[in-house]
């Protein structure tokens, strides 16, 4: 194979953004189809896109038209994994666009069907490819920092309007979406908290507001607390309400202090181990000498979609290792999850999580909902710089 035949299930926002990247940017790779249930999304990729390019009004058809060798999946977060199940079925190579899905039940059985299969499997987590967290990650896992203490990530700045909830019906509600700022706006930001550390909690407790800023039935704003097996404490802040927001990490650890935010990377480094210096030291009053140092990364943001895509054909043509492997998409959402879950239960949630507990509440939240949503005409955004 010297070329990767693309299909596209979803032409929204973010679908639309990849078929534009499918058809210039990306060596290796065609975009050969699409598909979309919407008329509007569908008379858009006719107008933009070559006529070589074929269309489909069911994945089904797509998937038997063996037209694409693999599927790109940009539909709503419930169906990402029964999509990428059914196309690990009929053979094709599977990207999905965050997050992995809604629930961790239903992204387990999609590794499952990816670990079954010999195809590729991805998901887009673009903010693997800039080259702050790439730099973060080294920083961390060589050791650098010493054994982890604390982490904290403030993400405020998800602002977003009324407006921007009422364009779509299917957003910001249990039944389409399955969730708010925590599935819609931080799965990269839960991605990056246990990708760059190498860590996932131990129990997690959370508190969630749902329409506290917004007329909506999910949340916008949620603070929550997590431990982690070596004794170490997290706390991750998040909401779609404040102006102007906040992006800080913060990173503590027995060799120093890592802090991310404006796009740098400052590392406060201890000259002697935190453990080392409260051991010898025997003056009362003082503390370790600290070097500020200010960790150079390469300008910009790196590749960002586009380096995954790059990546994922690479993968399937040359073998080369993914970034961003699909299986590892179930650990973000399970710690969303279980900050959904902990709010509900008004409890600690211990992980492993019960999958089929926090399902079963997930689907009383869809099914007992009473919420009247008003909405505008759909209208698909410009998602450049949202992500």
């Amino acid at each position: 194979m010297s070329i990767v035949r693309y299909g596209i299930i979803g032409i929204g926002n973010m679908g639309s953004e990849h078929a534009l990247s499918l058809l210039n940017h990306i060596k290796g790779a065609e975009l050969t189809a699409v598909c979309d249930t919407n008329a509007e999304r569908m008379k858009w990729a006719e107008q933009h896109l070559p006529e070589s390019v074929k269309y489909y009004d069911t994945a089904i058809e797509l998937f038997e038209s063996r037209s694409i060798d693999a599927v790109l999946i940009c539909t709503p977060h419930y169906d990402h994994p029964t999509l990428a199940i059914k196309a690990f079925e009929y053979g094709y190579h599977v990207l999905v666009e965050k997050p992995a899905g809604a629930y961790t039940k239903s992204v387990q059985q999609m590794n499952d069907a990816a670990m079954k299969s010999d195809r590729k499997f991805g998901i887009m987590y673009n903010q693997r490819t800039n080259p702050l967290y790439q730099k973060l990650k080294d920083l961390i896992q060589s050791g650098e920092l010493g054994e982890i203490r604390r982490t904290n990530w403030i993400i405020t700045n998800w602002y977003r309007s009324q407006s921007y909830y009422n364009s779509g019906g299917w957003r910001a509600t249990w039944a389409g979406e399955g969730g708010g700022v925590l599935l819609n706006q931080d799965p990269h930001q839960l991605d990056l908290w246990q990708w760059t550390t190498g860590m996932m909690p131990k129990r997690i407790r959370a508190f969630c507001h749902f329409g506290k800023y917004r007329n909506i039935e999910v949340e916008d704003d949620v603070t929550a607390y997590v431990e982690y097996e070596n004794g170490a404490t997290g706390l991750f802040i998040t909401t779609t309400g404040e102006a102007p927001g906040t992006n800080r990490f913060e990173i503590n650890g027995d060799q120093g202090k890592i802090v991310v935010e404006d796009g740098k990377l400052t590392f406060w480094r201890l000259r002697t181990p935190e453990p080392q210096f409260n051991a010898e030291y025997k003056g009362g009053f003082g503390s370790p000498e600290c070097w500020k140092c200010e960790i150079p990364v390469a300008e910009g943001q790196g590749e960002q979609h586009q380096g995954i895509l790059r990546n994922f054909t690479n993968a399937i043509l040359h073998d080369e290792e993914l970034l961003a492997p699909g299986e590892e998409g179930i650990h973000g959402l399970t710690l969303s999850n279980a900050m959904y879950l902990s709010a509900w239960t008004d409890n600690w949630v211990e992980l492993p999580m019960d999958s089929d507990l926090f399902y079963k509440k997930l689907m009383e939240k869809v099914e007992n909902s009473t919420f009247l949503k008003e909405t505008t005409a759909s209208k698909t955004f410009d998602v450049k710089g949202t992500y």
